[in-house]
């Protein structure tokens, strides 16, 4: 039996633990080692930069995700906004982050798994790229993560809060146990604090993984059209994993740093060596004398990223879900069974998944890429935050943001500079998967209305009459700056050009957005489409 509706079966805790869930994924094994090589002991700084910029994302979509909860809501507040060619734009953004993350946590996992003698031929030792049997196995991983899917949303949030709960102690413990005889307080200036400056430190916020652990708060939003009682718990679910997530993640590279051996890093921290660093939690405990400690960490090494990509493959097919009740795909895509899955999503999330292991096979590539595709969805929602702040002043908001019209702007600041960290040699390969997604999604947008199909999407070129100078403005910046482009902008004055870019933009997508009673149609339009199955 086949509908069209989700199933409102997800409370509070399901949401939260939904959030923290991914939050706490693969980021934890190998993010402060990367950060820790990429800035020394000054990726702490890193860690609290990651955090606040992700805390001023999370408030922003908190109020949003209050006020509008919707299926795939990150794919869908900049349609409200800005009409359809803006929204099948952040759209793509949003399935794009999405379905490339579920490959990711499988290479993590595979990756720690290579420390039993079984798993070793799963990658290649020169560059760790999938082999044929680690591909294989990679594909059955990503399949598993559809089959419990596929149990429906009830099970799949029972699942995620037991495999969380695991995620979130193992990481607990490994802090304190190993900080309680190994800290070393003189690891912090052994060679400087802040080895390689401010450079090192803005780099690794983004592409050592910190901005990647971070992220994934917005799963509660993606779940909001599943929530019991969405107004209530969406925004204490986004704020609360958040600040569970950033915590842990401080903590860890605090510990991690300490409890290093004089040995590891004694020629510098990009020198960083030690017995099992390929493995860098395991292989500390081990070092420190804790082996057994080192067993559970090599166990949570696959069930953490494993619950991160069964979570993320959940929000894959919800996010393809809102694109095709916002018309920018097939009517397929909102099929559901008789257990509430949209069954075609998940399929199609699978195979994209499977195809994101063929041209970003490491870990760290994907990081990259992922991490600049993440926060150009996240980007959307301060710009539709300010445009309904304006034209939605009395609509119903159970969380409403202290400071909006300054933090809004500020957040859309921050993500464009996490984006411009990336380096432009990510940035580059996101431009043609943005193309790509122009290509499909505009293609479809084409036929539908060549077709006459009643979802044909509107797309309103003037209310987006922004955004291809902020896209082309953005990889331009890239291309002349300081990592990973010409260097023509020096540090700082470079951030500064990209603030004051950014506020242009900001202000000026919120003069030409739609109009009061256009986006309120809008609403009122999802609104009558998609009943609540109970």
């Amino acid at each position: 039996m086949e509908r069209d509706g989700l199933r409102r079966d997800v409370g509070l805790i399901g949401l939260m633990w939904a959030s923290v869930g991914s939050i706490i994924g693969s980021g934890w094994l190998y993010g402060a080692e990367k950060a820790v090589v990429a800035a020394g002991p000054a990726a702490i700084l890193s860690w609290l930069i990651g955090a606040v910029a992700i805390v001023l994302l999370a408030l922003v979509h908190a109020e949003l995700g209050g006020m509008f909860p919707v299926a795939g809501g990150t794919a869908r507040y900049p349609h409200y906004a800005f009409g359809g060619l803006a929204g099948m734009s952040f759209g793509w953004f949003s399935w794009l982050q999405a379905a490339t993350v579920a490959p990711i946590e499988v290479e993590a996992m595979i990756g720690y798994a290579g420390h039993w003698h079984w798993a070793q031929g799963f990658e290649h030792a020169k560059d760790g790229t999938l082999t044929t049997s680690g591909f294989v196995v990679a594909v059955l991983l990503m399949a598993v993560f559809v089959v419990v899917n596929f149990l429906g949303v009830r099970i799949l949030a029972h699942t995620n809060s037991a495999a969380t709960w695991w995620k979130v102690a193992v990481p607990l413990a490994a802090i304190f146990i190993i900080a309680a005889g190994n800290f070393h307080p003189g690891n912090f200036t052994e060679h400087g604090f802040a080895p390689f400056g401010a450079h090192g430190v803005l780099s690794a916020v983004s592409s050592s993984g910190i901005i990647f652990a971070l992220l994934g708060f917005e799963q509660a939003i993606q779940l909001a059209g599943e929530s019991r009682d969405p107004q209530r718990d969406l925004p204490r679910a986004t704020i609360g994993s958040v600040a569970i997530g950033a915590a842990i993640y401080v903590l860890l590279q605090i510990v991690f740093i300490a409890a290093l051996p004089l040995g590891a890093f004694a020629h510098g921290w990009t020198k960083l060596d030690y017995p099992g660093i390929s493995g860098p939690w395991a292989g500390l405990a081990t070092l420190v004398g804790l082996g057994w400690l080192s067993v559970v960490l090599y166990l949570d090494a696959v069930v953490s990223p494993g619950g991160t990509g069964l979570i993320y493959t959940t929000a894959t097919s919800r996010v393809s879900y809102g694109l095709a009740r916002n018309g920018y795909a097939p009517k397929l895509f909102v099929r559901t069974d008789a257990r509430g899955v949209p069954w075609f999503g998940l399929i199609v999330s699978f195979v994209t998944g499977v195809v994101c292991f063929l041209p970003f096979p490491s870990w760290q590539q994907l990081v990259s890429f992922i991490t600049s595709a993440s926060v150009l969805m996240y980007a959307g929602a301060p710009l539709a935050y300010g445009v309904f702040a304006d034209r939605l002043p009395h609509r119903a908001r159970p969380y409403r943001l202290p400071g909006g019209k300054v933090l809004s702007p500020l957040s859309f600041v921050v993500a464009n500079l996490i984006i411009y960290w990336s380096t432009w040699d990510t940035l580059w390969r996101l431009g043609v998967a943005i193309v790509l997604g122009y290509v499909l999604l505009g293609g479809y947008a084409w036929y539908a209305t060549r077709k006459g199909l009643p979802d044909a999407p509107r797309l309103d070129w003037k209310a987006a009459q922004w955004l291809p100078v902020y896209l082309l403005g953005m990889g331009v910046i890239s291309w002349q700056g300081g990592f990973g482009g010409q260097g023509h902008l020096a540090l700082w004055w470079d951030i500064l050009v990209v603030a004051v870019f950014s506020l242009a933009i900001y202000y000026w997508a919120r003069a030409s957005a739609s109009g009061s009673g256009e986006i309120e149609r809008s609403i009122e339009e999802v609104a009558v489409a998609e009943v609540p199955v109970h």
